[in-house]
C-alpha cells in the first residue's frame, strides 16, 4: 500500500542518493518518478492516481475502523456479536463515500466543495445494492469543480451584504441538483461499470487468472503509478467482495510486502558491498513499515530485478487463489503487520502462504539476476563513482565518453564545500601538492564564494547544482571520496597531458630534515591534549557527532547550540573523509555559536557506521576563520598514507596523536 506524499512517514530510503556519473551502484533516487510534470500518458496516469490516493489515504484510519469491526463481530469474526455487527453496513453504505466525497470535494474546491460533493453522493449511494466508493470518487470532486466554476460566474455580480445568502444558497440548490442527478443518472452508470468490473475480476479469480494483475501491477509500483489501480479500482471492488464474503483476496494484489522483501533479502545476500550497507534498514521498514517505496530505487538502478517482483507477486496470488486467502479490509501501509491485523480469523495460513511464497519466488529470480552482476558492480563502485566531469549551465559535455577533461582549459582550480571549513582544505592540500608544478592554481571555498575567474570546480557530488549556479562557464567534476577518488587522478592526468608531462622549472629542493626537526608546533591551541578522547564509543552517527560536539563545547570552542548546527550538516551532506575518519561541523548558520577556533579528536575502536561507511576516528571543527586550516592540511598528508592513517586509528595516547597531526615545517 502506498503512502501520500504528503505523509510524514514517506521519508528517503535508506543510502540512496543522486549521482551525476554514468553506470555505477550509488543507488539512485525514487523521488525523480514522482511528481510528474507534463502532458505525457505516464504523467497524468500518476497525477490521477496521486489524486485517487488524496482521497483514499486520509480516510484509511475509517476503513480500518470498518474492518476491525467487521473481522471482530461478524458471524465468522473473532467474537460474533450481532448487534455490534449492525455498525459494519451503514459505514460502508454512508460513512466511506461521505468521507471520500468530502475529501474529493475539498481538494477540489475547499471547504465549500467538500460540502457539496457530500451533498451529491448522497443522490448516488441511497439506493445502490452496491457500496459507492467509486460514484464517491466521481461525484465529490465534480460536484465541488461544478460550484468552483459557478462561483467564478457570480464572481463580481453580488451586491453587497448578500454574499453569505449566495453562497449558502448555491451551495444548496446546485447540491439538489447534483443528488437527483447522481441518483437518477450517474449512479446507474457507476452501478453498471461496477458491475462488469466485478464480473471481470471474478472471471479471473475463477479460472486462477489473477496473478497475471500483477504484470502490470508491479512495473506500475515501481513507477509510482499504481494508484489509480489500486484505489480506483482494487480497493472499490475488494470493499464490495469483502461485505458479501467476509474477505476479498484484491486487497492482496499491491499491498504483498513479500515480492519487495524477497528482491532486498537477494540484495543484502548477492548484492555489491556498497548496497548490502543499505538493506538492512530498507528491509525493516519495508516489511514492517509498509513503505514499500523503500525497494524502489533497487529496483530502478538494476530494471531487469522487476522480473523477481513480477515472478514473486504472481506465485503469491496463485496460492492466494488456490488456498481461499484474503482480507477483510485495505491493509495501510502494506505492512507484514497490517496484513495480520485485516486478516480474518480462519484466514491466517493462507495469508501467510502467500506472503512466503511472493518472498521466497522474489528472492531466488533476484538473486539469479543479481548474483553474476556482483563483480562488476563492485568494481564500478570502485573506480566510477563520482568522476564524472559535469557540464556546467546546460552547456555541452566538457568530457568524452572516456572521461578526459580538458586540461588546456584548466588554470585555477577551486575547491568547493558548503562551509569550507575543512573538506575543501583537505583536497586542495593534495590537489595543490599535484598541480603546482605545472602553474595550475588550486584553492579552496565555500560554494557560494568561489571566484568568478574559476576553470574547473571539484566538489561533492550533491553539491553539483549549486556550483553550476555560481559558475556557469566553469568545468565542475564530482567526487565523493575525499581522499582517493579517481577524480583526482584524472584531473591531474587532464593537465600533464595539456603540458605535455613536464612540469614547470622548479628551484632545486631543499635537503630534507629529518622528520623530527620538519615538525611544527600548533599554534594558537587550535587542537590540544584536552580535546583528544581517546577509546570511546557510540550507538550511531549521531551520538557520535553529538560527543564530537560537546568536546568543542566543553574546550569552550562553541556553545551548545552548535552541536545541532553540527547534525543539520549531516542532513544536508555527510561529513565521512574517507580512511575511517569524518569531520563534522556545523552549517555556516550555526557559526555565530563559535566562540573561538578549536579542534576535537575523538577515537572509536569498535567503529560507527557513517551513512555506510565505517568511521574510527572524528575531527570536530569549530572555526570561523583560518586557524585551523595547518592542521587540516596534515590531516590530508596523513591520511594519504594507509599505514600513517591506521596509526592514527590505534594511537593510544594524546602525545600521539599531536605528533601525527603536527604541522610539517615547509
Amino acid at each position: 500500500m502506498m503512502i501520500p506524499a504528503d505523509d510524514p512517514r514517506r521519508r528517503r530510503p535508506v543510502g540512496i542518493g543522486s549521482t551525476h556519473t554514468g553506470d555505477h551502484m550509488s543507488l539512485p533516487d525514487a523521488s525523480v518518478n514522482k511528481n510528474l510534470e507534463g502532458r505525457g500518458v505516464r504523467a497524468s496516469i500518476q497525477r490521477f492516481g496521486g489524486f485517487l490516493a488524496g482521497m483514499i489515504m486520509p480516510n484509511i484510519g475509517a476503513f480500518i475502523a470498518w474492518g476491525l469491526i467487521t473481522a471482530f463481530f461478524i458471524p465468522a469474526g473473532w467474537f460474533p456479536n450481532s448487534e455490534l455487527a449492525k455498525l459494519g453496513d451503514p459505514m460502508l453504505t454512508y460513512l466511506l463515500p461521505l468521507l471520500i466525497a468530502y475529501t474529493g470535494g475539498t481538494t477540489v474546491n475547499g471547504r465549500r466543495g467538500g460540502v457539496i460533493g457530500a451533498i451529491a453522493v448522497m443522490g448516488v449511494v441511497v439506493g445502490a445494492d452496491i457500496p459507492m466508493l467509486l460514484g464517491a470518487m466521481i461525484m465529490g470532486p465534480l460536484a465541488a469543480w461544478l460550484l468552483k466554476q459557478w462561483d467564478k460566474l457570480l464572481e463580481g455580480h453580488i451586491k453587497a451584504g448578500f454574499e453569505m445568502l449566495v453562497d449558502t444558497f448555491s451551495i444548496g440548490i446546485l447540491g439538489m441538483l447534483l443528488a437527483l442527478l447522481g441518483h437518477i443518472g450517474i449512479g446507474p452508470i457507476v452501478s453498471v461499470l461496477m458491475g462488469w468490473l466485478a464480473s471481470g475480476v471474478a472471471f479471473l479469480i475463477r479460472h486462477s487468472l489473477l496473478p497475471l494483475a500483477s504484470i502490470f501491477v508491479e512495473p506500475a509500483k515501481v513507477l509510482f503509478l499504481n494508484n489509480a489501480i489500486n484505489h480506483g479500482i482494487l480497493t472499490p471492488l475488494g470493499i464490495e467482495q469483502s461485505k458479501a464474503a467476509g474477505k476479498s483476496i484484491l486487497f492482496m494484489v499491491e499491498s504483498n510486502p513479500g515480492p519487495g522483501f524477497g528482491l532486498l533479502l537477494a540484495y543484502l545476500v548477492f548484492g555489491a558491498r556498497k548496497i548490502k550497507e543499505s538493506v538492512p534498514g530498507a528491509l525493516i521498514i519495508h516489511l514492517f513499515g509498509g513503505i514499500h517505496e523503500i525497494f524502489f530505487p533497487y529496483v530502478l538502478m538494476k530494471p531487469k530485478v522487476i522480473l523477481a517482483t513480477i515472478a514473486g507477486a504472481m506465485s503469491g496470488l496463485l496460492v492466494a487463489t488456490w488456498t481461499g486467502a484474503g482480507l477483510v479490509a485495505p491493509p495501510a501501509p502494506g505492512s507484514i503487520i497490517a496484513w495480520f491485523a485485516m486478516c480474518p480469523r480462519n484466514g491466517y495460513v493462507p495469508m501467510i502462504l502467500d506472503f512466503l511464497t511472493a518472498t521466497v519466488v522474489s528472492f531466488v529470480i533476484a538473486a539469479l539476476l543479481i548474483r553474476p552482476d556482483r563483480k562488476k558492480d563492485e568494481a564500478a563502485d570502485l573506480g566510477g563513482v563520482g568522476t564524472a566531469a559535469v557540464p556546467a549551465g546546460g552547456a555541452a559535455p566538457v568530457a568524452s565518453a572516456s572521461g578526459i577533461l580538458d586540461g588546456s582549459l584548466i588554470t585555477k582550480v577551486i575547491v568547493a564545500c558548503d562551509a569550507g571549513m575543512g573538506s575543501s582544505v583537505m583536497v586542495a592540500s593534495s590537489m595543490k601538492k599535484k598541480l603546482a608544478p605545472y602553474g595550475v592554481e588550486v584553492g579552496h571555498t565555500p560554494v557560494n564564494d568561489i571566484p568568478p575567474d574559476t576553470t574547473l570546480v571539484l566538489t561533492q557530488d550533491g553539491l553539483v547544482d549549486r556550483v553550476q549556479k555560481m559558475v556557469p562557464n566553469a568545468q565542475v567534476v564530482a567526487f565523493t571520496n575525499y581522499m582517493r577518488d579517481p577524480a583526482f587522478d584524472r584531473v591531474e592526468e587532464a593537465v600533464k597531458a595539456a603540458h605535455g608531462d613536464s612540469a614547470a622549472s622548479a628551484p632545486a629542493a631543499a635537503p630534507t630534515p629529518a622528520p623530527a626537526a620538519r615538525k611544527a608546533s600548533f599554534g594558537g591551541g587550535v587542537l590540544t591534549a584536552e580535546g583528544i578522547r581517546l577509546g570511546l564509543s557510540a550507538v550511531d552517527k549521531e551520538d557520535t557527532v553529538r560527543q564530537s560536539g560537546q568536546v568543542l563545547v566543553d574546550l569552550g570552542a562553541a556553545t551548545p547550540e552548535y552541536i545541532e548546527g553540527m547534525l543539520a550538516r549531516e542532513d544536508q551532506i555527510s561529513t565521512y573523509m574517507g580512511e575511517g575518519v569524518a569531520i563534522p561541523h556545523g552549517v555556516n548558520e550555526a557559526r555565530e555559536h563559535i566562540r573561538r577556533a578549536a579542534l576535537g579528536f575523538l577515537q572509536f575502536p569498535d567503529g560507527v557506521d557513517w551513512d555506510g561507511n565505517t568511521c574510527y576516528v572524528a575531527i570536530p571543527i569549530a572555526s570561523t576563520s583560518d586557524e585551523h586550516l595547518e592542521i587540516m592540511a596534515s590531516l590530508a598528508r596523513v591520511l594519504a598514507d594507509s599505514t600513517t592513517a591506521e596509526q592514527l586509528r590505534t594511537a593510544t595516547t594524546p602525545e600521539q596523536v599531536l605528533d601525527l597531526l603536527a604541522p610539517e615545517q615547509d
